[in-house]
């Protein structure tokens, strides 16, 4: 543990699919710490079990053995109304397909979370306003998500992530439906959201991204099989792989 302490811990961490000879072990007695702060990335080939446990770090999924705790407490033991309250509060996800409510506009979609958790309209107005103005998307607040690029609905959609001011974010392949353009606005973005202290968890195919991070795990049928530091800062390789200026 670091002097700032663990966001994330893991312990023996096993999920099984399946019953007797077809079972399949998704995720293969992983143990993980994940310091306040850091940027990880997780990266394998596809079924390699990398969005399991993604889903189990984040509550979406049970662990058919093991222990997941956020913040010093034991979350895979809850119960699904603890789980879900936990979730809403502690936890910022971002998905691939990006997951916004069509009927909403993007500042509707940012202030959705905050009223899910009991803020009032006022308050969650004011806050998707200040996070779409963070993700450079203010003047795109009345529009609807099929008004909106690709890249410009995903940083809507890690807008809403940030909406109750969450312990850690979770992502699951966030440049996955994205061009280069819109890929190198999330890696500013999660440039920038490191640099404030938000401890972000990345499972990508995207070395773009990977490369970026503070610290990378490769993983292999279910299991760690590399887990590397990287020693350059994240904005200066984020500077040499995508050609910005200093």
């Amino acid at each position: 543990m670091n002097e700032f302490g663990d966001v994330l811990q893991v312990r023996d961490l096993f999920k099984e699919h399946g019953h007797g000879q077809g079972v399949v072990r998704a995720v293969d007695g992983v143990d993980l710490d994940v310091p306040a702060g850091q940027m990880l990335a997780v990266m394998g080939p596809s079924g390699c079990g990398k969005s399991t446990l993604l889903h189990l770090l984040g509550g979406l999924e049970r662990p058919t053995d093991g222990e997941v705790w956020l913040a010093g407490r034991r979350i895979d033991t809850l119960s699904e109304r603890a789980l879900a309250r936990l979730r809403r509060g502690s936890m910022g996800f971002v998905f691939q397909a990006f997951h916004l409510v069509e009927e909403l506009s993007a500042a509707e979609n940012v202030e959705l979370p905050a009223l899910l958790a009991g803020c009032s309209p006022r308050a969650a107005r004011q806050r998707a306003a200040v996070l779409l103005e963070r993700v450079g998307l203010a003047d795109r607040a009345r529009h609807l998500p099929w008004e909106l690029s690709g890249g410009q609905r995903q940083r809507v959609a890690i807008a809403r992530a940030l909406a109750n001011e969450p312990l850690v974010l979770l992502a699951d392949e966030p440049s996955g439906n994205l061009d280069t353009a819109a890929t190198l606005d999330v890696l500013r973005l999660f440039e920038e959201l490191r640099s404030t202290g938000q401890t972000l968890v990345i499972v990508t195919h995207d070395e773009r991204i990977a490369a970026t991070a503070d610290r990378l795990i490769s993983m292999r049928d279910g299991m760690f099989v590399d887990d590397t530091w990287l020693a350059d800062s994240t904005t200066e390789r984020l500077e040499d792989l995508i050609g910005l200026e200093g």
